[in-house]
């Protein structure tokens, strides 16, 4: 049984991380050649004040493009 976790900064809504998850379901049984049923997906998500990248955090990154 493939179970795959996905690390990343919160903010997408829940059709979009269906989305994800379902896409990447498809893509173990496409290559791997498990059962979709077999196939376990948990999104671990972060808020934004507690993810930084390049010495920012993500919060600093948005307001920064949006300049």
């Amino acid at each position: 049984m493939p179970e795959i976790t996905v690390n990343m900064a919160a903010g997408r809504t829940d059709e979009q991380k269906a989305g994800m998850m379902r896409d990447i379901t498809q893509a173990l049984v496409t290559h791997l050649g498990v059962a979709a049923e077999d196939v376990v997906i948990q999104i671990n998500e972060a808020p934004l004040t507690n993810k930084m990248k390049g010495g920012k955090t993500f919060v600093e990154r948005k307001a920064a493009q949006g300049k």
